[in-house]
């Protein structure tokens, strides 16, 4: 137990101070600057079932006090709840002509559903020659001053992609347990400083809201580069970097995710669709981290149990659990404040690890079920593979 709670010592050390400040906060919109004219911007929302999220997130894009001109198409992907007779009814009440509903028909094989959906908007949006291309989602709410800050921050700054993590919501008992630690874990796995440096690696999106300019779009070849990503944001902030694109990604404060996850199950489901995708479908992948989990997050509080319920105890391996979980406690701390949420959380973090490592293998092994990555009623069973529809899992 001590040489294993050395290892998770040293990793927890290195977490702290050489992943790029992973759990710092204030990575957050950069002011920018007015331009001297406003570019026109093409919002495209790809909606499959949100009637419940469209009267909280529709309105708020209708109604952006955004100087320039700018045009809203909401794609219906093969909705059966009246998903675009509500969007056309919520258009006339606050949007008039400025919102186009379409729909694009079922994708074909190699395409996931919600590209397909991408694809269609922004082949619509190039009549009106926009510079910009908002992507975001139905369960998306934008405060008024949301679009004229995402472009004010990409013309000053230079950026081809300019992406916000929505601040998602957090009402219920699971949510204040498990949402803040989502927001954590991405950010552990793409620190923001380094994504938005121009010589590293790391990309990514947070694909609830997306500012993407045009000619880096057509440049990266996007949507077509990654019609088959079920982690589209991801695949999209790479297929951007790797053409020379400046990206940039923080977190947000005037964006938010209304789309409530109240029970667990609903959080599990939101996870397990895609974890193992993250894992590329790999085995050794998915081996690999639960083992990293395990001594990252699981073995700090088991060695101070371990070393004090010892005969004689075990000084070195409780001092050594109690430092790991001590820097995990600390650095949980600020996406807790960020939330506004009980700091008594912060201890609680490796039993929420634990949950997402149960995820991780849930989804695995609906993958191999032939399950795959469900949403919507669609399930994306491996990479290439056409989406056949799920309705147990809707």
């Amino acid at each position: 137990m001590v040489w294993i709670a050395v290892v998770s010592a040293a990793a927890w050390g290195w977490l702290l101070l050489g992943q790029g400040f992973f759990w710092r906060t204030d990575v957050r919109l950069p002011p920018g600057r007015a331009p001297h004219v406003w570019p026109p911007v093409a919002v495209v929302v790809p909606a499959r079932d949100e009637a419940g999220m469209l009267p909280l997130s529709l309105p708020s894009l209708l109604t952006q006090d955004y100087p320039g001109p700018f045009e809203v198409f909401l794609v219906d992907d093969g909705s059966t709840d009246g998903t675009g007779a509500l969007a056309r009814e919520l258009g006339e009440r606050y949007g008039g002509p400025r919102l186009t509903v379409t729909s694009p028909g079922e994708p074909p094989d190699g395409w996931t559903g919600k590209l397909w959906a991408v694809r269609h908007g922004m082949r619509l949006a190039r009549g009106g020659a926009p510079r910009y291309l908002l992507l975001t989602d139905a369960d998306i709410a934008h405060e008024p001053g949301s679009l004229r800050e995402l472009v004010a921050a990409a013309e000053t700054g230079g950026h081809d992609l300019v992406s916000l993590m929505a601040r998602l919501r957090v009402a219920s008992a699971w949510e204040r347990l498990v949402v803040p630690a989502f927001v954590y874990f991405f950010a552990q796995l793409y620190p923001f400083r380094r994504v938005r440096r121009s010589g590293s690696r790391t990309a990514a999106a947070a694909g609830g809201c997306v500012l993407l300019r045009s000619a880096a779009a057509e440049r990266a070849g996007v949507p077509e580069v990654i019609r088959h990503a079920v982690i589209d944001d991801v695949s999209l902030a790479r297929a951007v970097k790797s053409t020379g694109g400046r990206i940039w990604l923080g977190l947000a404060d005037r964006v938010h995710s209304v789309r409530p996850y109240p029970r667990l199950g609903d959080l599990w489901r939101m996870v397990a669709r895609s974890a193992y995708c993250q894992l590329r479908y790999q085995p050794l992948l998915l081996v690999g981290t639960v083992a990293g989990l395990v001594v990252v997050y699981l073995v700090p509080p088991m060695a101070v149990v371990a070393g004090l319920w010892a005969r004689p105890p075990s000084v070195a391996a409780a001092l050594l659990g109690a430092f790991g979980w001590l820097v995990m406690t600390v650095t949980y701390v600020p996406v807790l404040r960020y939330y506004r949420q009980s700091l008594w959380l912060a201890p609680t973090l490796p039993f929420t690890a634990l949950l997402y490592l149960l995820m991780t293998v849930d989804s695995a092994v609906r993958h191999h079920r032939g399950r795959g990555a469900a949403w919507k009623g669609r399930t994306y069973a491996g990479p290439g593979r056409a989406p056949r529809v799920a309705p147990e899992e809707r």
